[in-house]
């Protein structure tokens, strides 16, 4: 995030201050196979993810009241960090808090998110917690959209699961956990939903290798990236 959209402080608030000037090559992060996407050749001087800048308040619309209203109900520290950019509001919650806040979000009637369209996982390999989940909520009353977000580190990847608020997550949060190795604490039955029950490892965290796994189907084989055909 760029100084523009906050204060420039580089602090993480997630997992302390964050090395600022490093170097990231390509896009998914994995370095052990070859590249025919093209996308190995990108270079960012900053490494995507690497620090969160709150951004200054007043906000303003109804940003403001969506904080305010988070505050009163649930306490000063429940807003780790805020940040607006292109004109969208994340706010930053502590991953044992996710279950208070949306249901605060989805009860209080001056919020009104009564809709979780989604629940995803990031990685930022560069950050100390590199976990990453994300909640966009909607509130039909008003018409307003929210993201919220939290992270979590590799040595306790614990969030808590919002099933309980919004049903829709469960299969979403699955999926997170399935996918990046999240853990959501309360979920009703958390097992793995696209890959096999005794896969190992998460496939979409950015140091999983991009081919060369055996599938468990007729004995296919994935080759790597450099060895598959190239339509360049």
């Amino acid at each position: 995030m760029s100084d523009e959209h906050g204060t420039g402080t580089g602090e993480d608030v997630h997992g302390g201050v964050q090395p600022v000037g490093m170097q990231r090559k390509g896009l998914f992060g994995a370095a052990d196979s070859g590249d025919t996407s093209g996308f190995g050749g990108l270079v960012q001087a900053t490494p995507l993810g690497a620090e969160v800048v709150s951004t200054s308040e007043p906000l303003g619309g109804y940003f403001d009241e969506i904080l305010a209203a988070l505050r009163e109900l649930l306490g000063e520290d429940v807003v780790r960090a805020v940040v607006v950019d292109r004109g969208e509001l994340t706010i930053y919650i502590a991953p044992d808090r996710t279950e208070d806040v949306c249901r605060v979000m989805r009860d209080d009637e001056s919020l009104r998110f009564e809709l979780c369209n989604s629940v995803s996982g990031v990685d930022y390999p560069d950050r100390r917690n590199r976990l990453h989940v994300v909640y966009h909520l909607t509130s039909m009353t008003y018409r307003r959209r929210v993201r919220l977000e939290t992270a979590v580190g590799l040595d306790n990847p614990v969030v808590h699961s919002v099933t309980s608020v919004y049903p829709t997550a469960d299969w979403q949060e699955r999926e997170t956990w399935d996918m990046f190795g999240v853990v959501f604490e309360g979920h009703p039955h958390l097992t793995r939903i696209l890959m096999p029950d005794d896969w190992e490892g998460h496939p979409q965290r950015k140091d999983y290798p991009l081919g060369g796994i055996a599938v468990e189907y007729k004995g296919a084989h994935i080759p790597p990236p450099d060895e598959r055909r190239s339509y360049k």
